[in-house]
């Protein structure tokens, strides 16, 4: 007689569950997605609804018949990688190229360890990664905002990410204040919204914040690992750019280009690949913070975040041995 049941984290009941809080997190990616459809048209709905119909198609698959567990596709986990996924690749990338890293996030990434609670990795992360490593011309080729919904954006115009300019620019002798002024550079307020090229969830940091404030008002996230990541690389970056302003690019810049909204809302506080106590959440988003804005200075990519998140999932046991939560009912010791 089966008197136990063995099962992935988390194990606090409460009146929560996996469905809703997957719910709330594809809620919260609305904002984002939708501003996404806005600028890139119909080639980013393609490529967003590849990625969820592969990834839940994947999952599926390999718990019915290779793993032979009961399906899990109904708890919403698979379609929140898939927009993951999706938020991490360019509008003009082809179809069967997102399938693959659906493979890949949802085959290696997540049912390799057991699937949902049991993954160290986070695995739109381990897909982008892969695609990024796999794929480098075409995860490198970014469309252009177009007209609202306009034709296909796959053979459209293409040009450099923020970052990827100014990366380049800096590669070439030139000084900040130079390549703030180029014609391809664009203005604070544009790169607020998402008028800019880059990947579908990174090209709004208001849309991202949005969601972000919505996942911490419905207690989805805490504040500890967005904090700590955004303020780490805000405090890093106005360092740098303090000490030589021509060579560092500002830490306002750092905020609303790239992935860093994005990674710290929605993929940083996953639950299964973070740390479990707040200290060690804060310690998470400081790691994640400083080592996103040493791989964007230093590093070869224009962009670290995925990088740093992968690097600070597979530091995540080390950091829950060294800041355990007190056992409950644990006695306290008093001094006489």
């Amino acid at each position: 007689m089966k008197l136990l049941t063995i099962s992935g984290s988390p194990h606090i009941h409460g009146g929560n569950s996996v469905p809703k809080m997957m719910r709330c997190v594809i809620l919260a990616m609305m904002p984002a997605l939708l501003v996404s459809f806005y600028y890139f048209g119909l080639s980013a709905v393609i490529v967003t609804t590849a990625s969820i119909f592969a990834c839940v198609f994947f999952e599926w698959f390999i718990q019915k018949f290779i793993m032979k567990i009961p399906t899990t596709i109904s708890d919403g986990s698979a379609i929140v990688t898939g927009i993951l996924l999706a938020f991490n690749v360019p509008a003009n990338l082809p179809v069967w190229i997102i399938i693959i890293g659906a493979l890949v996030s949802i085959g290696i990434g997540k049912m390799t360890y057991g699937g949902l609670g049991k993954n160290p990795f986070n695995p739109a992360m381990l897909g982008r990664v892969f695609l990024l490593i796999s794929f480098p011309v075409q995860m490198t080729t970014w469309s252009k905002p177009g007209l609202p919904f306009a034709t296909l954006n796959f053979d459209g115009l293409t040009g450099p990410t923020p970052l990827g300019f100014m990366k380049s620019g800096l590669s070439q002798g030139e000084t900040v204040s130079q390549i703030m002024k180029g014609a391809d550079m664009e203005y604070y307020a544009e790169l607020l919204y998402g008028q800019m090229g880059g990947s579908l969830g990174e090209v709004s940091a208001l849309a991202l914040i949005i969601g972000g404030l919505f996942l911490l008002f419905r207690k989805v996230i805490t504040w500890h690992i967005p904090f700590s990541f955004l303020a780490t690389s805000f405090v890093f970056a106005g360092i740098l750019h303090f000490v030589n302003p021509e060579l560092y690019i500002d830490p306002f810049f750092h905020m609303i280009t790239g992935g860093l909204m994005l990674g710290a809302f929605f993929m940083a506080t996953d639950i299964v690949t973070s740390p479990m106590s707040k200290t060690g959440q804060l310690v998470f988003g400081i790691g994640c913070g400083a080592l996103t804005i040493i791989i964007r200075v230093w590093g070869a990519y224009p962009e670290g975040v995925s990088f740093a998140i992968l690097l600070m999932n597979a530091a995540t046991p080390l950091i829950n041995n060294a800041f355990k939560p007190k056992s409950f009912g644990k006695p306290i010791k008093i001094k006489a």
